[in-house]
């Protein structure tokens, strides 16, 4: 079964035929001693985290903690944004530190940002930013190589999303097919995708042709899985040219959608090839690659 994709180029589509099958301010508020007995924290934890609450936002104010001069708080990133108060209107300068509220903050757990998405974990201020990064439970972007679609969304949204806003995409049914990339000798970036759908999940297929030294031109090409990082472990692919007696193979485990494929590429976790290369396995500037996708 194979699939002939013509390049998408630079916020282009793909096209298919012949389808088959710390922040320092100038004063602080001096550190007042703090004591809150370990026993009652699970109990007020709710009710105390509620305090640090960002009144523009209403994610919350962590270490380290601005007010203004009036005692009110707002988070560093709202802060930056801000030319006075949100809540009484005063000045915000000079940027004044309350050192109690941050002696607090690191006693408390802080629920992650996408707890209304499902993630039930809470964690130490210090642990969050680290966590939000890579939550399951955070907004999916569109898996489709290029910055030109902005669309952010659940998991389960990411399929009707490609279907609707990126309908030149194929979809190929089965675990063996060929992606065929044409006109792979065209100057510039350009990337060529695929769908392939094999074990009730849907794997995007993606060819990259990037410039990353001037006049040496390279091939990246990785299989994502339109899934959790979890779900990903149970799936491996392997990706293989043919040719002229020659065979060129790469074996992985597929890339959740919520790595992308830019993060592969820098850690050069794909098929790289240069345009050598490409052109000893090529027909005419067709380049076929034999996908595999297997389970664990």
């Amino acid at each position: 079964m194979a699939a002939m994709l013509y390049p998408r180029g630079t916020g282009g589509s793909a096209v298919a035929a012949g389808v088959s099958g710390s922040v320092t301010g100038s004063g602080t508020v001096p550190a007042a001693a703090v004591s809150l007995p370990a026993a009652a924290l699970p109990g007020q934890s709710a009710e105390l985290t509620a305090l640090f609450e960002c009144p523009v936002c209403f994610d919350y104010v962590l270490p380290p903690i601005l007010q203004c001069q009036a005692g009110h708080l707002v988070c560093n990133q709202c802060r930056q944004k801000l030319s006075c108060c949100p809540t009484c209107r005063g000045p915000l300068t000079p940027s004044i530190r309350n050192l109690a509220m941050e002696k607090v903050a690191s006693t408390l757990p802080f629920p992650c940002k996408y707890a209304s998405a499902g993630c039930l974990l809470s964690l130490h201020h210090s642990e969050k930013p680290e966590h939000e990064e890579v939550c399951e439970f955070r907004p999916y972007t569109c898996p489709c190589p290029g910055a030109s679609c902005k669309w952010q969304g659940s998991l389960e949204a990411v399929m009707p999303h490609l279907m609707h806003a990126h309908k030149s995409i194929t979809t190929l049914q089965g675990e063996d097919i060929v992606f065929l990339a044409t006109d792979i000798n065209l100057p510039g970036a350009v990337d060529w995708v695929m769908m392939q759908s094999c074990f009730g999940h849907h794997f995007m297929l993606v060819l990259e042709k990037q410039e990353k030294y001037e006049g040496h031109q390279q091939f990246f090409a990785i299989v994502l899985l339109i899934g959790t990082r979890k779900q990903a472990e149970n799936f491996a692919y392997r990706l293989e040219l043919n040719g002229n007696r020659r065979r060129l193979t790469w074996e992985a485990t597929p890339r959740s959608i919520h790595d992308g494929v830019a993060a592969a590429i820098m850690n050069s976790d794909c098929l790289v090839f240069d345009t050598s290369i490409a052109h000893l396995f090529a027909d005419n500037s067709n380049l076929g690659i034999n996908v595999t996708i297997s389970m664990c």
